[in-house]
């Protein structure tokens, strides 16, 4: 948590390795990030943005190679039809485009997963399903940096709460 520009956004690239690295280093599983390549890093750690990136018009083709079986069940678990794989995404509000983003990101099989802001534009109800759907990836072994500012989510799904401030991380 923190404030808008305290840098939360900056750690979690960070972390991604998505920006050079200033001071500090970054393990996963006993591994420092610079003994694997960048890509090897970035599939087993996740960052998704607050306004996830498409590539191409029709949702299903973000999936090629994904078990679409474990896809189709979460689109479910998130409140969407099943039809929703063979829209156009210029079609979708911001909300289902977050939703299919984290189904995107999930179904690549991510050790980290780093949240920014993902429920921002969610009602409560889909926020909620979004928050039930990650807890049972964290329950399978996923861990997840989750970036939010709401006070009430970050009392549901935190583990552990840290607030970012100047740039700096600290315990509240």
């Amino acid at each position: 948590m923190g404030k808008s520009g305290a840098g939360k956004t900056v750690l979690l690239r960070l972390i991604a390795d998505l920006d050079p690295p200033r001071t500090g280093t970054v393990e996963l599983d006993g591994a420092r990030r610079e003994r694997l390549s960048g890509p090897d890093w970035r599939r087993r750690v996740i960052y998704q943005p607050a306004e996830p990136a498409w590539w191409s018009p029709v949702v299903r083709q973000h999936f090629g190679g994904a078990d679409l079986d474990r896809v189709g069940a979460m689109v479910t678990a998130l409140g969407l039809p099943p039809a929703i794989l063979d829209a156009e995404l210029m079609h979708l509000s911001t909300g289902e485009r977050q939703r299919l983003a984290m189904v995107r990101s999930l179904s690549r099989g991510p050790s980290v997963l780093l949240l920014d802001e993902p429920t921002a534009a969610l009602d409560q109800a889909s926020t909620l399903a979004y928050e039930a759907l990650l807890r049972e990836e964290t329950a399978k072994g996923t861990a997840i940096v989750w970036v939010t500012h709401s006070e009430e989510q970050a009392a549901r799904v935190g583990h552990r709460r840290l607030v970012v401030v100047d740039r700096s991380l600290q315990s509240p």
